[in-house]
């Protein structure tokens, strides 16, 4: 028995795999730096994009950090981790994923350091927690208050966002969208740009021909070519029931003894359709947006009175329409009243390029959605303008909610890492260096931007600490000349929210993975037979189709 007692004791089925201490610790971290590594040549106005190829070929060209951490396939459980958190800063603030995977893996860089001298994880993630909350502080006091009425600051704010995506000859126009589709949605100072702002990508036409719509572009065609092609002064319904003969079930029957009795069938069917319709134009309906089906009989007779209609309207388009016109999605026609309506200037059926037909409902007044008409010639192209507007958009949005700006061009890391670095000389023991390296990680930001720029990282990152020990906060990397320079004066600013939230989640992400000290993986299993059938049913090659 006493030879017994080393053997080891096995707790794990066969084919479990097992990480632990700071073996796990290790491969943890390089996961994560590996998505980071990934995206950090993208950060800024000169970063590099990349090429994503799927399975199936398509090829999408980006430097957009949340698009290529959504491409990619990743599969190590660390890194899907990263990568969800990054999520919840394109949730929270749809701008700033780059920047906050970046400081998430220069803060566990700093941290391995750390490890590999001694330092316990639990006393990083300590420090790390509480120098968080000092850093929210730096960046307030260097915030400034806007006035949302402000467009000059707002554009600003779109056109920082907006460059390095490849767009910069149409930026100042494409600001000018931003901010009107941004005060346009705002309500009780609250922007909501998932739900309120619709992107159509049209293939024809350029750049400078993208326009926003104060309503909504459906890409549907008139029902009827004998209804108008175009109404002025729209009295919308939204309907979310059928107007076509309903199909009997196939357990139904319906005795029919002569034909007299058949035509009286189908008058009556008839006329149910025939009450609908009339119901609609006794409330003053011009135009008919339909969920389900219209039938033949009920499109001729909305065509007798003068009306558009469309059918198989999506679900989201129908929300969208009522946000827009301000009309309510009706099931029973016979039931609706006036004030159920939505209105609109104009709806119309339009031709855009050769063939393809669009239905606009324009000149919503008091619209609460709106739409984004984007022309190009490449789709690759028109996906580069939707990311870039969906990136300003956000930003506007984040500052009329918040009304606060920073400088952008690595001022606000810079200044952040500068007053960190000061309030660690305050402190004593291990506290201290994880305040050190959660200053040296805020300061990737800046250096990251020089590099992708071309120019010395040390340099630049000199200069900048000289700049802001002088006490200009607001001094940045100038991308043109890499030298400091007034960012506020540049007209380079971002939000506020998006800073803080990016060092939220990089923090978030980098304490996450810190904590985790053993990594269990299960055996992957291969496909069991079902009951009844032959495990050769899964290792044998699928029959070909008979050739006919």
């Amino acid at each position: 028995m006493a030879g017994l007692t080393n053997a080891p004791i096995l707790i794990l089925k066969e084919g479990h795999k097992r990480e632990t201490g700071k073996d796990a610790q290790r491969k943890n971290i390089m996961a994560a730096k590996a998505v980071a590594e990934a995206v950090k040549t993208t950060l800024g106005p000169k970063g590099m994009d990349k090429m994503l190829v799927d399975g199936t070929g398509d090829v999408v060209i980006t430097n957009d950090g949340a698009t290529i951490l959504r491409e990619m396939d990743i599969e190590h459980p660390v890194a899907k981790m990263i990568v969800e958190v990054s999520r919840a800063q394109e949730d929270e603030v749809g701008d700033g994923t780059t920047t906050a995977v970046v400081i998430a893996g220069g803060l566990l860089e700093n941290a391995e350091e750390l490890i590999n001298i001694g330092v316990h994880p639990t006393v990083i993630v300590q420090g790390y927690k509480a120098v968080q909350k000092k850093a929210y502080e730096f960046l307030e006091e260097m915030a400034v208050t806007v006035s949302t009425e402000d467009r000059d600051i707002l554009k600003k704010i779109a056109e920082t966002a907006m460059t390095g995506k490849g767009i910069e000859v149409f930026k100042d126009k494409l600001a000018e969208i931003c901010v009107d589709a941004a005060s346009a949605i705002e309500e009780d100072g609250k922007v909501d740009v998932e739900e309120r702002v619709n992107f159509v990508k049209i293939g024809s036409g350029s750049v400078k021909d993208t326009e926003l719509e104060q309503g909504v572009v459906l890409d549907k065609e008139r029902l009827n070519p004998d209804m108008p092609k175009k109404v002025e002064g729209a009295r919308i319904v939204l309907l979310d029931s059928t107007l076509e003969l309903k199909k009997l079930s196939t357990d139904a029957k319906v005795t029919i003894s002569s034909p007299e009795s058949l035509s009286s069938f189908r008058e009556g069917e008839d006329e149910v359709l025939k009450e609908k319709v009339d119901a609609m134009a006794k409330v003053g309906a011009n135009v008919v947006f339909c969920k389900q089906g219209i039938g033949a009989y009920a499109s001729r007779y909305l065509a007798n009175f003068g009306i558009i209609a469309a059918r198989r309207v999506s679900d989201e388009d129908m929300k969208f329409l009522a946000l827009a016109t301000g009309g309510k999605i009706v099931t029973d026609p016979l039931e609706m009243s006036e004030e159920d309506l939505g209105s609109a200037e104009l709806v119309r059926e339009k031709k855009i390029g050769k063939e393809k037909k669009m239905i606009f409902v324009e000149g919503c007044h008091g619209a609460k959605a709106v739409t984004v008409v984007i022309h190009g010639s490449s789709e690759q192209l028109r996906d580069n303008i939707e990311r870039a507007l969906e990136d300003a958009l956000w930003s506007v949005g984040t500052v009329l909610e918040s009304k606060k700006i920073v400088p952008g061009g690595g001022a606000p890391e810079i200044e952040v890492a500068e007053k960190l670095r000061q309030y660690a000389s305050t402190m004593s023991g291990r506290d201290q260096l994880a305040v050190k390296a959660f200053a040296d990680a805020v300061e990737e930001i800046p250096l990251n931007l020089a590099e992708n720029a071309g120019f010395d990282s040390i340099d630049v990152l000199v200069n900048l600490r000289s700049s802001h020990g002088a006490g200009k906060k607001s001094y940045g990397l100038d991308m043109n000349t890499g030298k400091p320079a007034d960012m506020m004066a540049q007209g380079v600013v971002e939000p506020l929210r998006v800073k803080t939230q990016a060092i939220k989640s990089g923090t978030a992400a980098a304490t996450l993975v810190l904590r985790v000290d053993d990594v269990i993986a299960a055996k992957v299993e291969g496909l069991r037979p079902k009951p009844g059938q032959s495990p050769h049913d899964y290792t044998r090659r699928p029959m070909m189709p008979p050739m006919m």
